[in-house]
Parts: C-alpha cells; structure tokens; sequence
C-alpha cells in the first residue's frame, strides 16, 4: 500500500500489456501450488483509490474491464484527414499460392478460432500448437515457391512502374516459412544476395557516402535461436549487427530494400519511405492493426500504404479493424476500387483523345512515336479546359495504378496506353511547371521516348532549366537559340516554352532593373491571358496561336534589346 488517496491520478501508456494482468494464475510445481499475478494487480493494490487512465492504439477486452469506457478515440480515418498518416489498401493474393483451396478454408477455420489477446497461459499453449499445424499446410514447397515467384513478379513490377517510393518493403512470415522463403527467392534472384553501397546510377552526397555500408538487397531481420541451422544462425548476425541492419534500412538510398520479418520491427519501428508489406502468417488481432501500421506512415510522394496477403487474412484484419479503430468505411479500400479508378479514367480520357489518332506511339517507328507524342501534348493544349481536364485524370489515374499495377485486371493494352497518357503529362507538366514529376514512374519504353523527343525538337536546353536552381543556364537569345525556337511547329508548345523563358528572363532582369523587370512581366502577363481566354473558343484558328507567339518572341526580343542598352551609353552591364 502507498496511499488510499483518491485524489490520485495512474497514467498508464501502452495500456493492453502488463497495465491489465489482474488474475490470478496458478502454476502446478512439485512443491504444490504457486500463485503468480502480474504487475497491475501490484499497481491496483498500491494506489487502490486512484483514477486510472489508459493510453493505447490497440485497446483488448481487457483494457475496458481494467480502465472502463473510452472516454475518447482517435481513428484511422481522422488521422488520414489530419495527415498524420496516409490510407491503408488491400490486396489479396492467397488463391494465386495456395495450391489446395482445402487447406484456405482450414487457415480460415484457424482464424475463426484465433486466441484473442490477454488468453491464459493455457489458451496460448494451444494457439501455438495450432500455429504449428497451420506452418505445415503453408510450409509446403510447393507453396513457398509460388509465393516466391508471385513475390518476386510483384515487387519488380511495383519498383518498375515507380508504385513504391523507394522500393523498401517488409515480408512477414513465420520463422521456418521465412528461412525458406528467402532461400527460394535467393535461388530465383542470386544478384540480391550481392552486397552493394546503392542500387546503381543512384548519386550519394558525401555524408551518403560514408553512412550506407554495403548490403544485401534483401536480408533476414529476427533473433538468433540456438537451435538455427549454422547458415542462418551465422546470417542473423549478433545484437550489434541487427542495429547496423536498423540504421540501413532507415536509410532511403541504401541497397538493404527487402526484410524478411518473423516479429522484430512489427510493432514500434517506424520507416516513413515504407509503403509495402506482404503477409504470410497468422497474426492476431491486436498485433495485426500493429503490422499494418508499419506502411500508413507519411512521406513525400507516397499516397497509400499497400497490404498485400498471401494467406487470407482479410476477415480478421476486417474484424480487427472494427474492434480496435472506430472502423469505418473508408479506412479500408480493396486493391479493386484502384482497378476500377484505373479503368474508369482510361475511359475519360479515351473520350478527350476521340478526335487524335494515337495509332503511331503503339505501331509506328521510334520516330513516328515521337512525333505521335508531341502531337499529343499540342492537341491537349486545344483548350485550356481540356489541359487542365487532362492533367488532373492523369494524376488521379496514376495515382490509382501506383496501387493496382500488379493486377490481372488491366490487360497490356490498358497498360500501353496508361504509359501513353503518363508520357503526354510529363512532357507537358515540363513545359508548364519547369520540373517534372518522377520519370521513373514511367517504363523504359517510354522514358527513352520522352529523352529522344526532347533532343528531336531542340527542346533540351528548356528541359535542362531548372527554375529552383540553375535558372537560365544558357543564352536564351543568341540567334541560335531563337532559331531553334522558331523551328517548333507546334504552336502551342512554341507558346508555352516562350512563356517559361519570359517568365524566367524578367524575374532574373528584376534583380538589374527592377522597375522595367516588372512593366515586361505585367506585359507578359497580358498576352497569357489574351491567349488563355482566346483557347476557350475551340474554334481558335492556328494564325491566331502563332499571333500570340510572335507577340510573345516581339516581348523577348525588346527585353533582349532593354538588357543590351548599356552598350549605347558606352558603360558596362553592372
């Protein structure tokens, strides 16, 4: 006893542990009987009187009976609104691995059995033992191997299609399934076992130099046994070598992108760029809502966090989430609501491009591609309304398939031409905003595409301007330069690039003369808009566009004459 005060306040974190282990549990010895209790009926008894308030994100019956009523809670779907964490997305890929659908019905019986949290210890002793009996339906090789195939397929094409931000992802099964599994995976992929500072053409500053170690891609993370098989037990590595293992994957550059996890770093271990786990085990419920969370962390350019299953625990994540979140309906989406966003916006933007005939970029010459694909950026630009439609069903189109991008729904076609309308974005979104949107969301193919446009039309110089950084790192009006802008038979493209080098030009002649940097900036701003209001008429003859660049290159010329006009007066630039 410490005190019967009752004007007492017990603050316990975490309160689904030892803050609820009042009973009494009797162990048999051969002595006789023991009674043990846990630390909360100690607590209980110290401060009897006190009012005691629980803390925790994963409440258990338990905590109710210990703590009373939730005086307040915190959902998942008012922390996505806040920000603090992004949504949650789940695809289930167990029918594709699990050979004998018998054994899916039995792993489904496991759950509906599932040990809830805060069971006694002989309630626990049997879920273990079922946890066995389930490893050997899952264990199978047959099995394990066509997991690590649909794996392997998965992953490379989430990394391909630029889906993940950095490519780190988390495998989680249990302890002799995970030890196999990695086996089958090395085998498929030998070059992931290879330890390397970074992926290549990755470019490290200094400090990334001296903190990214060499590493495998893919690494094992779990606690030695002593009863490990040699390889593994030596692969594990000691306790200093599991914080090394820690520090590495935090890190987005290094080459450590794949852990294969038995229960280290499910619960507790927070890694923002982490946006994919797959799952492979039973895990209960409490826990499950605790894995899960590992990919709701926030982090630039990440959109959702993805769960993708490979033993079907759907009905009891469904149930966990009921239980331990406030559920509701849009905390959860299904990998098929993105197939269908995907589907949905294909088909908008095949209504905008009914007029275009995009037969070159899927059938034509390299060259023929890329003329289909500037032709493509100008026909978009007809009106400003069709632009900004266009752009905003990309995004929201590629946002979808960021999540959805592995699945059998969307044949090669759609994919062709999802690629297509990426492409036709990017190259605009250069010309507009002056940077682009990751290109590595884009294939190969397409890349090589957009890079070889570029140079075909002379636009490289424009492309290479970084307006955050360089500025205008070339002389934008040697007669050189102008002659290649003059070249651009695409009006509308010639306009936006005129617009961006204007734009820029009287930003930096501010800084020289501040008062003739703003009257060419308010004059520039003039024309835009004439040419904005004018593109509303879809009637918009190609004289008027190319009236509108001439006023616009009119505009560079005297500005070029403005900053020449020291030369008259016979002083220098400065």
């Amino acid at each position: 006893m410490l005190t019967e005060r009752n004007n007492v306040i017990c603050i316990s974190d975490e309160a689904h542990r030892s803050q609820v282990n009042l009973d009494q549990q009797l162990k048999l010895t051969e002595d006789g009987v023991e009674r043990k209790y846990g630390f909360a009926k100690y607590l209980h008894d110290s401060l009897p009187n006190a009012t005691y308030v629980g803390f925790t994100g994963t409440s258990i019956d338990a905590t109710i009976e210990v703590f009373g009523k939730v005086v307040d809670s915190y959902t998942m779907t008012e922390s996505v609104k806040d920000g603090i964490t992004v949504n949650l997305v789940y695809e289930g890929r167990a029918a594709k691995v699990n050979l004998d659908q018998d054994k899916v019905k039995e792993i489904e019986e496991y759950y509906g059995n599932c040990v809830r949290e805060g069971a006694n210890e002989y309630q626990i002793e049997e879920s273990q033992k079922a946890v066995a009996h389930l490893d050997v339906i899952i264990g199978v090789p047959d099995r394990l191997s066509a997991v690590a195939h649909d794996f392997i397929k998965h992953y490379e094409n989430i990394v391909t299609e630029g889906a993940t931000v950095a490519g780190k992802t988390m495998f989680c099964a249990n302890r002799d399934i995970a030890y196999a599994l990695y086996k089958f995976i090395i085998e498929l992929r030998p070059e992931w076992a290879e330890k390397k500072q970074c992926e290549e053409g990755i470019e490290l500053s200094e400090k990334e130099k001296k903190e990214l170690k060499p590493i495998e891609k893919i690494k094992m993370v779990m606690t030695r046994n002593k009863d490990d098989l040699k390889d593994l037990y030596d692969m594990l590595g000691t306790k200093e070598d599991r914080k090394e293992i820690d520090c590495q994957f935090k890190q987005v550059k290094s080459n450590f992108k794949i852990a294969i996890l038995v229960d280290m770093w499910l619960t507790g271990f927070d890694v923002p760029c982490l946006d994919t786990i797959y799952i492979d085990k039973p895990i209960q419920q409490h826990t499950l809502i605790q894995t899960i969370s590992r990919v709701n962390r926030v982090y630039e350019g990440k959109d959702k966090g993805l769960i993708v299953d490979y033993i079907g625990i759907k009905n009891n994540m469904n149930s966990a989430l009921a239980k331990y979140t406030n559920f509701e309906s849009e905390e959860f989406e299904e990998i098929g609501q993105s197939v269908t966003i995907v589907k949905d916006q294909l088909e908008v933007l095949a209504q905008m491009f009914h007029n275009f005939n995009s037969n070159d970029f899927f059938n034509g010459t390299p060259k023929e591609q890329l003329d289909c694909l500037n032709r493509a950026v100008e026909y978009v630009q007809l009106t400003e309304e069709l632009e900004l439609r266009f752009m905003a069903a990309v995004k929201r189109m590629k946002q979808a398939f960021n999540l959805c991008s592995s699945s059998d729904e969307l044949t090669d076609n759609d994919k062709d031409y999802i690629h297509f309308y990426i492409a036709v974005r990017s190259i605009l979104f250069k010309l507009t905003k002056g940077t682009a949107p990751d290109i590595s969301q884009m294939n190969a193919r397409v890349r090589k595409l957009i890079e070889e446009a570029i140079i075909t039309d002379g636009f490289e110089e424009i492309f290479s301007i970084d307006s955050d950084v360089e500025k205008i790192t070339v002389d934008i009006f040697s007669e050189e330069y102008l002659n290649k802008i003059a070249k651009i038979k695409l009006p509308n493209t010639k306009i936006k690039i005129l617009q961006k080098l204007l734009s820029q030009a009287t930003d930096e002649f501010k800084k020289v003369n501040k008062i003739k940097g703003v009257e060419f900036a308010d004059r520039l701003k003039k024309v835009v808009d004439d040419y904005n209001n004018r593109r509303k008429d879809e009637s918009y003859a190609t004289e008027i566009l190319d009236d509108v660049a001439e006023q616009l290159a009119k505009l560079l010329e005297e500005l070029k004459n403005e900053k020449n006009s020291f030369m008259g007066m016979g002083i220098d630039f400065e």
